[in-house]
């Protein structure tokens, strides 16, 4: 951490990186040391803007974004993007011993651990990846509300991210929320549209 730490500090002066973020990252990423269970969303949601939003208010920050709406937005997104990882990424987190989704929930959809190891869909199952997916959406769709438009272009990078992680989104969406026959990826070259696309949209101040 020594060693990071210095190579991070000629940027941090570069661009008066604010150090609350980098503390919070460390924590985040301490709280992936073993088995991990999420009780409840509320303790999901410190551990996403722990581990994701934070990387997004340092990059605002290197933006030249500092008003609060952009910060707002970098948290919202930073969570929507963990949220779809989250849910994409189930059966990859269960071999490495870890589940995020909250356990609450599992209990109020009626699954258990022992369903997402199994991987075989059903409407419990599915209800409940289908309610995690609409709250990455809600998160998405605060994001987009919360985006500063006289500080889009500047966010452009964040809203290519956003779109390519929609995506996915997505297609876990028409996958009926399969996320374990494999993993849901966006090709290569459709990534590039959507860059290309949604950098054009905000070139042009398009929605």
């Amino acid at each position: 951490q020594t060693r990071q730490g210095q190579a991070v500090q000629p940027f941090v002066r570069r661009f008066d990186l604010p150090r609350p973020p980098f503390d919070a990252l460390i924590d985040g990423v301490a709280m992936d040391v073993g088995d991990r269970r999420y009780a409840s969303f509320a303790e999901l949601r410190q551990y996403c803007y722990r581990v994701a939003s934070t990387v997004g208010l340092i990059c605002v920050a290197i933006f030249g974004c500092r008003s609060e709406p952009a910060r707002a937005y970098a948290e919202h997104l930073g969570i929507a993007l963990q949220l779809t990882n989250i849910l994409r990424d189930v059966p990859v987190d269960l071999a490495r011993g870890r589940v995020y989704l909250p356990l609450d929930e599992l209990a109020r959809f009626g699954c258990t651990e022992a369903d997402l190891r199994a991987g075989r869909m059903h409407d419990r199952l599915r209800a409940l990846l289908a309610f995690q997916g609409q709250r990455a959406r809600d998160f998405y769709a605060e994001a987009h509300r919360l985006l500063p438009r006289d500080e889009r272009r500047q966010l452009v990078a964040a809203e290519i991210m956003g779109a390519i992680y929609r995506a996915i989104l997505t297609r876990i969406e028409r996958r009926d929320y399969d996320v374990f026959t494999e993993l849901v990826r966006v090709p290569r070259p459709r990534r590039a549209v959507i860059a290309a696309s949604t950098w054009m949209r905000v070139l042009v101040g398009l929605p």
